[in-house]
């Protein structure tokens, strides 16, 4: 079994914080995304995965130190780790051709802005699984169309018309992921283009008119990180469920003085809380200070030094200094001021 999965574009609804790191890589829960997802998929799967490929953009944003964080993400699950570059970013189509070397064998394609908490019961008589979520506003998102045999007959991208409320959410499964490339290949070579882009959706359709069995997947949790506040409650929502596992989420390392932490929390290694309450639903990267806050439904990445401040709401990139004391604030890319 293989991953493969696409993470090439900078993403826009995420910034500032987008602007100087990868959105999969921001941490929730204190996990980069992408780690959390490929960890989580491959734990699902339950099946020795032989291969993560990742397919990255610009190398000047998604540089040596993004490609050394996944080549020992793929490692720590007994994988070969495989880099690829899309130079251009024309669309999910695309992108997934940019690994073209690695679309063979059993694969599961998995977009890094999302994560999930499910139990993939693979359908081993179809080609194909795509995995769904039931929505409350389908309009908003592509969507499947099912049979009376419950298979996926058609997708439709925000339906202004009911077509159903099976929302996909960017993870799918192939038997054999070189059918889909040779559609893809076809896509590409042909010119079809919708919104501009080559769409993986073009490559499916294909392998629908010629027969193949698709089928829906289901996912008990979705969630999204596409900007602050989402990402801040799928911080809240993933925090609960690590707790739920009994993963341990504060560090030995912690230093309290006259500190209160109201579970559940991340607290990263080597992080200072003085005369703090933190919590409920903060995570907290390594190496921070907060002195004399009070900060809840919040993340605080690392390295960074917080005073006086009371935070709700909040998402605080690496290496800021804030002091809710000051009228004039400097503050750096990775935060925004609300």
């Amino acid at each position: 079994m293989k991953i493969i999965v696409p993470m090439a574009g900078r993403g826009s609804r995420l910034r500032p914080h987008t602007l100087t790191v990868p959105k999969p890589l921001i941490p929730v829960a204190g996990k980069p995304i992408v780690h959390r997802l490929v960890s989580d998929i491959a734990k699902v799967l339950g099946e020795q995965i032989e291969e993560v490929a990742f397919i990255l953009g610009d190398p000047a944003f998604f540089g040596d130190d993004v490609v050394k964080s996944l080549m020992q993400l793929a490692e720590s699950l007994g994988a070969k780790g495989s880099i690829y570059r899309q130079d251009e970013p024309l669309g999910t189509g695309h992108a997934i051709m940019s690994a073209k070397d690695s679309l063979s064998g059993p694969a599961v394609i998995a977009y890094a802005d999302t994560l999930i908490r499910a139990d993939f019961d693979l359908d081993k008589s179809a080609d194909s699984v795509i995995w769904v979520k039931q929505v409350d506003r389908p309009e908003a998102f592509g969507v499947v169309k099912l049979s009376d045999q419950n298979e996926i007959v058609e997708l439709v991208e925000k339906p202004q018309e009911f077509v159903s409320d099976l929302a996909v959410i960017g993870i799918y499964y192939f038997k054999d992921v070189g059918v889909l490339k040779n559609e893809l290949q076809y896509v590409l070579d042909n010119q079809i283009i919708n919104g501009g882009e080559y769409q993986i959706n073009d490559g499916i359709k294909r392998m629908m008119e010629k027969g193949m069995k698709f089928v829906p997947g289901k996912v008990d949790e979705w969630m999204d990180c596409g900007n602050k506040n989402v990402t801040v409650e799928t911080n809240q929502r993933m925090l609960n469920f690590l707790k739920k596992d009994g993963e341990g989420l504060i560090a030995n390392s912690v230093k309290k003085e006259n500190a209160n932490i109201v579970e559940p929390c991340f607290i990263g290694e080597n992080v200072v809380l003085k005369n703090t309450t933190v919590g409920p639903y903060v995570s907290v990267g390594a190496d921070t200070i907060l002195e004399n806050s009070t900060v809840k439904n919040s993340l605080i990445q690392s390295k960074s030094k917080i005073t006086n401040a009371n935070l709700d709401n909040a998402m605080i990139g690496n290496h800021v200094v804030f002091d809710g004391n000051f009228e004039t604030i400097s503050i750096g890319d990775y935060s925004v001021l609300e």
